[in-house]
Parts: structure tokens; C-alpha cells; sequence
């Protein structure tokens, strides 16, 4: 196993006496594919929110790399540019933008305003723009209207989207949600080929989902981290049957 890429200490906070996170710690490693279950209210959204910089947790610490970076200390848009991508559940794109546009826009170029004014896209531009296609599987519809694609493929174009600014860490929130049988595999497979390169966390209600990603799994209950291991050790495990699986 490699080296932490992230690592959750301690981490507690709570809303209107309702503790989300309750003492939570564990580590991501660098290039490490991660599922993350449980059930509602088990603090999946929460430990996300925490780590990207939305929701500043009562207690504890975040640190990223090998440099040890207090995430705690940085602002959302900080943390995006230390290497941290996140995708929602529901697909953000831009709609009336083509797949093309999209991943332009989302490239990992000079923001400042006098670059951004003055941009103009070259030959390597398109090349990346060629290899994100084929990752995500829309090299075919490049020119097509973003708001024409299917729930999956917005889904997809999203991640692309990530993958354009070149994160070290992308957590991604219930990927299989609305998709076919035949989209979910495709997003197995793309998960699982974005984290040859960096470190992917998944959360996932959708089991078989999770069972085909074929990595570690970590369970959260009440805040806390339940069970850790296999998909197999951790439907073994009593506990988790108890709250989570047998309900």
C-alpha cells in the first residue's frame, strides 16, 4: 500500500446537538480505489463536505500529502487546487455547452483573469481534450449538445470534467444512481481506470455497484467507521449486518 494521500483524525462535528461525525479517522493512500457505504445519516456526505472544505468539523484534523497540509486551514477553493476534485450525485454540466466545450473549459489552464482574457485553445488542448474523450467514453460526441446526453453520459462528462484538472484525490457521490446495467459497468470501469493514476473514493448505496469496483471498503455508522476490510469481510461482519445490511 502506498503512502497516505489523506488521512482523517478524529474528525467530530455537530448540527443542532445531532452528531454527523463522531470521532472519525481513517487514510486514503495515494492511488488507492476506496468505497465508502452505510446507511442514511451515517455521515458519508458529511465526511466529503469536511475534506472539501464546505463543513468545518467541532474537532479534529485533515491532512493531505507528503507535505502533511492542515486541509482545515484552507478554503474550498484552496483545497480544489491542492488536488482535491469532488463530484455530486446530481450531474452539473453545462447544458447547452457541447462535450467539447466542456472539458475546455474544465482544463487545467492558467486562471488568472489576464490568461483567461487572452486564452486561446491550441493542438494540445485538443489532444487532452482527445484522451478525456476516449477515457470517459464520449469520444463519439464531442460536438453533441451537452443537454442531449443521457443521464449516464452527463454523468460521465462530469468526471471528465475532473479528470480535466488533474486531481490527485476525486470523490465521487453515488455515481450509479439512475444509470442502466449497461451504464453502470462502463462506470466501473472508468472508476476503476481513473485510480491507476490517482486515488478515487466512491460513495455507493447500489452493493453490486460496489462489489465490481473490487477494492477496500470502509462502512460508516453514526459518525464512525464500522467495519474496514473486502466487500466480503465487511458483509461478514455482524455488525454491519445488524445496522446496516439486515434492516
Amino acid at each position: 500500500m502506498n503512502e497516505a494521500l489523506l488521512e482523517v483524525r478524529d474528525i467530530s462535528v455537530s448540527f443542532d446537538g445531532f452528531k454527523a461525525i463522531n470521532a472519525l479517522s481513517f487514510s486514503i493512500a495515494e492511488g488507492e480505489l476506496r468505497a465508502i457505504i452505510g446507511p442514511n445519516g451515517a455521515g458519508k456526505t458529511t465526511f466529503m463536505d469536511i475534506v472539501t472544505g464546505k463543513t468545518k468539523p467541532d474537532a479534529g484534523e485533515v491532512i493531505w500529502g507528503e507535505k502533511n497540509v492542515s486541509l482545515l486551514k484552507r478554503q474550498e477553493s484552496q483545497i480544489a487546487r491542492l488536488g482535491v476534485g469532488r463530484k455530486f450525485q446530481k450531474p452539473t454540466v453545462f447544458e447547452e455547452q457541447t462535450v467539447y466545450e466542456n472539458l475546455l473549459m474544465a482544463l487545467d489552464n492558467d486562471r488568472s483573469p489576464f490568461a483567461v482574457l487572452f486564452y486561446r485553445h491550441n493542438e494540445n488542448d485538443n489532444q487532452r481534450i482527445a484522451a478525456l474523450a476516449e477515457e470517459i467514453g464520449l469520444q463519439d460526441h464531442l460536438e453533441k449538445r451537452s443537454g442531449d446526453l443521457s443521464h449516464g453520459q452527463k454523468q460521465w462528462l462530469e468526471i471528465g470534467m475532473l479528470l480535466a484538472q488533474e486531481p490527485r484525490l476525486l470523490l465521487v457521490d453515488e455515481p450509479a444512481a439512475g444509470m442502466t446495467l449497461e451504464e453502470r459497468q462502463k462506470t466501473v470501469d472508468l472508476l476503476r481506470r481513473a485510480a491507476q493514476t490517482r486515488a478515487v473514493v466512491v460513495v455507493e448505496h447500489d452493493m453490486d455497484f460496489v462489489r465490481n469496483l473490487d477494492c477496500r471498503v470502509t462502512v460508516l455508522h453514526e459518525g464512525s467507521v464500522l467495519a474496514e476490510g473486502s466487500l466480503d469481510h465487511v458483509t461478514e461482519n455482524q455488525d454491519v449486518i445488524g445496522v446496516y445490511l439486515g434492516r
